[in-house]
């Protein structure tokens, strides 16, 4: 074996153990993000949990008979009794 072959031999050994390397630590690499990719999709899943319930809870606290009863209680609202109502008719701007 010549010199020339020697060198071209220890070059392509050495490119194919570096190829190796570099597969290794991609797969390596690719495992990581998988894992986290993972979390990411159950961190996701868990706020879409949450949204909905929240969501839920928003339109129970704001039926019509809860604000009413609400209003009726903690403010001491209630709805006009006839004698309370007082009708104004605007006149003038060309009205008779």
């Amino acid at each position: 074996m010549t010199r020339s072959n020697i060198v071209t031999l220890a070059g392509l050994t050495c490119a194919v153990l570096l190829t190796a390397i570099g597969v290794v630590h991609t797969k390596y690499l690719t495992r990581i993000h998988f894992a986290q990719l993972q979390d990411l999709r159950s961190q996701r899943d868990a706020i879409d949990v949450e949204w909905n319930r929240l969501r839920l809870e928003e339109a129970a606290l704001s039926t019509h008979a809860r604000v009413e009863r609400k209003a009726r209680r903690e403010l001491g609202m209630f709805a006009p009794r006839v004698g309370d109502v007082l009708l104004i008719e605007e006149t003038g701007h060309g009205h008779p």
